[in-house]
């Protein structure tokens, strides 16, 4: 029977997230990460995430990120130790015919180093958990690049660190509190990846240009999950073929444990999947157990030098964290102008300004935040792609001119973590500590970068309250 108040619930703009949550009928009564994890073991799989932007490892610890991916280095990390890793793509920030040449490529190295050393793999696409990104282009395209044939793609957005919840297939964002569906929020008026459809199915026939009918996407609800169990998702995953596209629900770590442990008995039965997912869902299907936050002693920060902060990120949330920042005592702000950074008579002596002014902080022990000028440059779709990545180039450019150390370096925004990482301090390959915060990895950097060994925070734009940025610098800072 259709409970009524959950019928009322999905017609509204926006929910109590208590009420809606009391609500749902109980989470499924075991927990399922001891089996998950030996059944992992016991497959051999290695999982390879292929991540739009670097926010993607915001759930896991003890994980490898790579920065390239000719199928001599994915060879290479396939036949490490490990269930996981990650492949930093950054696609979001390309446009799609760039994304699509990408995801081929990695698919085709993926293919060959998987022949070559015998050992199995299977590929989670992860994206943004507000429904941004280039779905399905990208993943189509990975899916050539593999050539295999898959009986679904499997999308699950579901991302409970940042606030992000699908019940009764419609996707919902945490505002202080309140559920929102996403079609509401400012991440649906993104004026790249903007959508209409909240409801997942229809969000799917949206983005696919009604190539994929909202009534043909299978939908594994809550009720299957907390009622039917993991035998109800292997039932339900074990009639999908010819790519069809299945979204899953999830309103807790637990819903995910289900699915996953219902999906991998499905695989042993020699179902093949594609996932396009948000970050929760890979610490549960490659089988990592959480762990606490990371803490000052964990990190194992040098006794001296200042810190350096970049936000390039412009989303409210950025912004509002970053005036907290800047309210801070002892915290210098460094603004660089975007009119001055697009305009080729004045861009390199606004890039040597700001990179001067890092050195000589770092030097004196300082924590410094240099930031993009808020007001926000537009215009259509592609021009808007380009401006972000002029702006991105130029940010990135300040870090690769500094040559002293800094005791931290928090990157704010996906796109700007990204780029500074691959083109300001010459990441190949870095390894994931955990989270400073819900939902904030950080990155250990690997001898080959230009500042060996610093802790590396890769802070996503839409991630945190207010106070998050400044208590992050506080954590850091010297004491």
């Amino acid at each position: 029977m259709v409970n009524s108040k959950m019928v009322e619930f999905s017609m509204t703009k926006s929910v109590k997230k208590d009420d809606l949550l009391r609500a749902l009928p109980p989470e499924w009564p075991h927990d399922l990460r001891p089996l998950i994890a030996d059944r992992v073991m016991e497959s051999d799989t290695k999982i390879v995430v292929l991540d739009d932007d670097p926010t993607g490892t915001q759930t896991v610890h003890g994980v490898p990120v790579l920065t390239e991916w000719s199928a001599g280095i994915l060879r290479a990390e396939l036949e490490r130790e490990g269930t996981a890793f990650y492949v930093l793509t950054n696609s979001r920030s390309l446009p799609l015919p760039q994304a699509r040449s990408m995801n081929l490529e990695i698919g085709r190295s993926l293919r060959l180093a998987s022949k070559k050393s015998g050992l199995p793999f299977a590929v989670v696409s992860r994206s943004d958990s507000t429904l941004r990104g280039h779905f399905p282009g990208e993943v189509d395209a990975l899916a050539d690049g593999l050539a295999q044939d898959f009986d679904a793609w499997i999308v699950v957005p579901f991302f409970l660190e940042g606030g992000r919840y699908t019940i009764r297939d419609t996707h919902y964002v945490d505002e202080g509190g309140s559920l929102v569906p996403a079609a509401q929020t400012e991440f649906a008026r993104d004026k790249v990846f903007g959508y209409e459809s909240s409801d997942l199915r229809k969000w799917v026939e949206e983005k696919t240009g009604k190539a994929v009918p909202s009534e043909s996407v299978l939908s594994v609800s809550l009720d299957d999950l907390r009622k039917g169990g993991p035998d109800r998702v292997t039932e339900l995953l074990s009639r999908l073929h010819g790519a069809r596209v299945c979204i899953v629900n999830a309103a807790g770590y637990r819903d995910l444990e289900v699915f996953v442990l219902g999906l991998l008995k499905a695989e042993a039965m020699g179902r093949r999947f594609l996932y396009r997912t948000a970050a929760s869902f890979v610490q549960v299907r490659a089988g990592i157990r959480p762990r606490p936050l990371l803490s000052r002693d964990d990190l194992g920060l040098p006794e001296t030098g200042g810190g350096l902060t970049v936000v390039g990120s412009h989303v409210p949330r950025s912004t509002q964290q970053l005036r907290e920042l800047l309210a801070l005592r002892d915290v210098i702000g460094g603004e660089i102008r975007v009119e001055s950074i697009l305009d080729e008579g004045r861009r390199t002596a606004e890039i040597e300004r700001l990179a001067r002014l890092a050195d000589e902080s770092i030097r004196r022990g300082e924590d410094l935040v240099i930031y993009t000028s808020r007001r926000l440059i537009t215009g259509r779709a592609e021009e808007n792609l380009a401006i972000g990545s002029r702006v991105s180039e130029a940010l990135t450019s300040v870090v690769r001119l500094i040559s002293s150390k800094p005791r931290y370096l928090i990157a704010k925004g996906g796109i700007t973590a990204s780029d500074i990482a691959t083109k300001g301090l010459n990441v190949k390959r870095a390894m994931v500590l955990g989270q400073i915060l819900p939902g904030v990895p950080v990155w250990r950097l690997g001898s080959e970068s230009r500042f060996p060994g610093i802790p590396y925070v890769v802070f996503p734009g839409n991630v945190g309250g207010g106070d998050a940025l400044a208590s992050t610098v506080q954590t850091l800072r010297l004491p």
